[in-house]
């Protein structure tokens, strides 16, 4: 039984991110990957497990001896194939996190995230990440007060414009956070993505919305003024290949899966994991997500502010692709400057080589978006 684990995602974008391309967005034909009929699981109790043994046919050949791993079939686990590790412009450079407040004031946010910024390139960050929604406060009422029109620029989008203006006459790579977008009558949230000349090399807009009820604890349903994004975003800059999810994202390893499939060598998070779910799962899923695809992840928190409406966990972070944490950060304002070095990549892939064990004579990950593109 071949089964499909599909990303069920498709966009008008090729797989590496240019927003000129087009994409058809005609759903894969995932039905055909079922070659052979869906056989029931059946449950093995001590009373029959001798009599299952002998007659069950499905019982026979998962006692099988395992296939020599030629048979594995590993390339094709991932549909289109799996694109080769590109060689990145450098080998090693410094990111910064900037783990900033934010405050009601959004002049006083730009400002804040700008001085931010300049302080992580002082320290030598060729690219900075900042934390989800930095120039507003978090919360539906805000969403909307404070988004911003990103396509039109200037005047109407004067955070992503200090963005563009501090990447080009620093000569960094931004991963600008998020804040919230308006286009037409929806609301995205939104993290933008700016090249060392100044210019948006990528857009990408949360895909999966943060919409939870834990009671007693916390809910909160993001769909209520935002809209989900339909695009995976992978944007190669001066420091890699980089895949961008936002917050929420980061519980999705179908979405990290797909980065790493197109050759990330980076996953970029910014997020706002709150105080009931961050102490549980915020490194956690971080760790997980590198480890499993065996690249960096870096992400980047709000300050805590325990007045505000929206209590952030903090704890920005950096993980190396053994799942290892190699800088953090408390829950105040922070700049962490950390080393990435893209050599331990091939190091760690060699060392475990998931690559050429993967099943793919039992599963695959499809990535429609690749696909609809051949």
């Amino acid at each position: 039984m071949k089964a499909a684990l599909s990303s069920l995602l498709s966009s008008k974008t090729v797989s590496i991110h240019h927003p000129s391309s087009a994409l058809s967005r005609s759903t894969y034909p995932y039905k055909s990957l079922f070659k052979s009929p869906i056989l029931p699981i059946l449950p093995i109790h001590q009373s029959n497990r001798k009599n299952f043994t002998q007659k069950s046919p499905l019982h026979t050949s998962f006692a099988a001896p395992l296939m020599a791993s030629s048979s594995y079939k590993p390339e094709q686990a991932r549909v289109p194939p799996a694109v080769p590790l590109p060689t990145p412009p450098v080998t090693k450079f410094k990111i910064g996190l900037c783990q900033i407040s934010v405050t009601p004031d959004k002049e006083r946010n730009i400002v804040h995230a700008r001085k931010a910024i300049e302080e992580a390139a002082a320290k030598g960050a060729q690219l900075v990440l900042l934390p989800e929604i930095w120039n507003s406060p978090y919360s539906n009422e805000c969403f909307p007060v404070y988004a911003e029109d990103i396509d039109a620029g200037g005047d109407a989008s004067p955070s992503t414009t200090m963005l563009s203006e501090v990447s080009r006459r620093l000569k960094i790579t931004i991963v600008g956070g998020s804040i919230p977008e308006r286009s037409g009558d929806r609301i995205y949230n939104t993290c933008c993505v700016f090249g060392t000349d100044g210019k948006l090399k990528a857009k990408h807009r949360k895909v999966h919305l943060f919409d939870i009820d834990i009671p007693g604890k916390i809910t909160f349903i993001e769909s209520k003024t935002l809209t989900a994004g339909e695009t995976p975003t992978v944007v190669d800059t001066d420091v890699g290949r980089i895949g961008i999810g936002i917050c929420y994202d980061l519980r999705f390893q179908e979405l990290a899966m797909i980065y790493a499939a197109r050759g990330a060598h980076l996953l970029c998070y910014p997020g706002a994991f709150n105080m009931t779910t961050g102490p549980l799962h915020w490194e956690l899923l971080q760790r997980a997500r590198a480890a499993d695809n065996q690249l960096y992840v870096a992400t980047c928190s709000p300050a805590r502010d325990a007045g505000a409406g929206y209590v952030a966990w903090g704890h920005s972070t950096l993980i190396g692709p053994f799942g290892e944490v190699l800088a953090t950060t408390e829950h105040e304002e922070a700049i962490i400057i950390a080393e990435i070095d893209y050599s331990v990549i091939e190091l760690r892939r060699a060392n475990l080589p998931l690559l050429k064990q993967r099943r793919g004579d039992i599963y695959q990950l499809v990535d429609i978006q690749r696909l609809n593109s051949q």
